[in-house]
Formats: C-alpha cells, sequence, structure tokens
C-alpha cells in the first residue's frame, strides 16, 4: 500500500505541472472566451489535453488513487470538448451527448449507483413494515397533497378506482400523478444539488422517497390492490424512480469526494466530481420529461393491468440495456 502511494506521489509530482496548466487554460475559456488566450495557448491545449489522456491511460492502467483518476477524466472530457466541440455542429454536439456522454457518465457512476438504490430499497422496505404493522404511519411518510384522500381510511373500491381511468376517479388520478411527479423530480434534482453537503441531504432524501413509496405499497397490498399498483405505478416509475436513483448517485459522487478530497481543496474537489457528474444529471432531466409523458398519456390512456407491466418491463430493459451494454469507442477520443 505504501509503495502503491510513493508511486501515485511521484507519478502526480512528474506531470501534474501540464495538468494544472492545462486545467488554468479551461477555467479561463469557460469564464471568458477562447479569445483570452493567446495563439500559443491555443496552440498547446491539443498537446496538453494529449498528455492528460495519456496520464489517465496510464492512471487506470496501474490502479493508482480513484480521486487521480476521477480528475483526470474530468480534465479529459473538458479538454475534450474545447478541441472538438468548436468544429462541431450542434447536432453533432448532441449525437456525441446521447451517443456517448450521458451513457458513459452513468456508466462511470456505477458505484454510487449501487449504493443509491441499496438506500432507497431498504427505506421503501422499512417505510411498507411499518405502515402494515401500524396504519398510523402512513400519515407521517405521505403528506396529504400527496396522499389526496388515498390514505387507510379510504375504501377499497376508492383505492381502486384511483389506478384507473373511471369517471369518479379520473380528476383526482390526473391530480394524484401530478404531484408524484413533481415530487420525484424534486427529489432526483436536489438530491444532486445537495451532494455537496457530505452525502447527509442526498441520502436523507433517497430515504424519505423510499418511505413514501414503502408506505403507498403497504396500503394498497393491505387491501388486495398491490398487482394492480404495480402496473399504475411501474409504467411511468421505472424511468422517473431509474432517474431518481441516478440523481441520488451523483449527489453520493460529489459527496464523496468532499469528505475525501484527497490532495485537492474540498471546493476543488467538489468542483471536480460536479462537472463529472452534470451529464448524469443533464440526462435525469431527459429522463423526467420523458416520465412524464408516460405519467400524463400512456397510464391514462392504458387501463390493462398486463399492459402497463409490458411498458415498465420494456422501458427499464432499454434504459439498462443503452446506459451498461458495450458500445464501440469514438476514434480520436
Amino acid at each position: 500500500m505504501k509503495d502503491l502511494q510513493l508511486k501515485s506521489q511521484r507519478f502526480r509530482a512528474e506531470r501534474e505541472w501540464d495538468w494544472r496548466r492545462l486545467d488554468g487554460l479551461l477555467q479561463r475559456v469557460e469564464q471568458r472566451s477562447a479569445a483570452s488566450l493567446s495563439d500559443e495557448e491555443l496552440l498547446a491545449i491539443p498537446v496538453l489535453y494529449r498528455s492528460a489522456l495519456s496520464s489517465l491511460s496510464v492512471a487506470r492502467a496501474t490502479s493508482l488513487d480513484h480521486n487521480l483518476i476521477d480528475y483526470l477524466e474530468s480534465l479529459s472530457t473538458r479538454a475534450y470538448f474545447f478541441v472538438y466541440g468548436a468544429r462541431s455542429r450542434l447536432r453533432e454536439r448532441l449525437a456525441s451527448f446521447f451517443m456517448e456522454t450521458w451513457p458513459a457518465s452513468v456508466k462511470s457512476l456505477w458505484r454510487e449507483t449501487l449504493v443509491s438504490l441499496a438506500i432507497s430499497v431498504v427505506a421503501t422496505i422499512v417505510g411498507y413494515v411499518l405502515v402494515m404493522q401500524d396504519p398510523g404511519w402512513f400519515n407521517a411518510f405521505v403528506g396529504q397533497g400527496l396522499s389526496a384522500g388515498r390514505d387507510p381510511t379510504a375504501t377499497t373500491k376508492f383505492l381502486h378506482d384511483t389506478l384507473y381511468d373511471t369517471a369518479a376517479a379520473k380528476q383526482p388520478l390526473a391530480l394524484l400523478a401530478s404531484e408524484i411527479f413533481t415530487n420525484n423530480a424534486g427529489v432526483a434534482i436536489w438530491a444532486f444539488a445537495l451532494g455537496f453537503a457530505f452525502c447527509i441531504p442526498t441520502i436523507f432524501l433517497l430515504i424519505q422517497n423510499g418511505l413514501m413509496l414503502g408506505a403507498f405499497l403497504a396500503l394498497y397490498i393491505s387491501r388486495g390492490l398491490g398487482f394492480e399498483l404495480g402496473g399504475w405505478l411501474l409504467i411511468h416509475g421505472a424511468t422517473e424512480l431509474f432517474a431518481i436513483v441516478l440523481g441520488g448517485a451523483a449527489g453520493l459522487r460529489v459527496g464523496w469526494n468532499v469528505i475525501f478530497p484527497g490532495d485537492r481543496t474540498r471546493l476543488d474537489a467538489a468542483a471536480t466530481a460536479g462537472r463529472s457528474a452534470a451529464g448524469v444529471l443533464a440526462g435525469v432531466v431527459i429522463m423526467l420529461l420523458f416520465a412524464g409523458l408516460l405519467e400524463g398519456f400512456a397510464r391514462q390512456l392504458i387501463n390493462t393491468d398486463w399492459i402497463r407491466y409490458a411498458i415498465a418491463g420494456a422501458t427499464l430493459t432499454i434504459w439498462l440495456a443503452y446506459f451498461y451494454l458495450p458500445r464501440p469507442k469514438r476514434s480520436g477520443a
């Protein structure tokens, strides 16, 4: 372990000047414009970019410390967009984001994603168990705005009608769908935005959302409506809940770097992690918009349980394949 630390320190000492020079030039471009650089500095960026890529390759191959690899990944990504992005049209940049940047950013957060998922699942189980044992816990986990009358005092028929587009339940159903979507969108975005506070707000939001989900599951399952609720929820929730997990993962990445900044200041560590996770958050917003379309149209128009489950399974499979299946690397990147 000591030899590895010495190796990492020696590696950093030999190449850090080039990294800091590239970082400084990119910061000037980001804060002002490329016009603020001299001709010599503009020509230096591609050379420094290739050097940073070489350093990243060595760092990965020799298993140097995780913080250094994160820093070099972020630095290389920023330099790549400067070197190649200015020559790309908007259509090409969008294609690059969807084909490379977004899935690569999500894949790089696989550890944090597993932790975020584990927190959400455990909180959901706890909420379910508590409400099943004592329905009084329901109101502690679900606010009146979100419950909209769907609480332990509601009749089974009323709860059943809220899951389908019946004339009696159409307006309350739309209201509940809107409330849940707004809540989940806020959780996903704030879980990332507040991650810098040592992961604590992120974990709290994931737990809070999991407890609420568990409470709803307990309520409907206790009335024999668990299968029906699953279809109603998952037709959009497969995307929406996945977005929450990814938002939480991005927040955990930022918070973890703040807790363990390595040789950097906590502010620099948070900024570097935030830039590397920003692609995930941009994608999360897209996922939430897609979930909103499913929530506003598909779930209202489709009242057959097996079709709801089929759509949920298909969307989840597509997301998993999109993010985690291997894809050919783009030459020159």
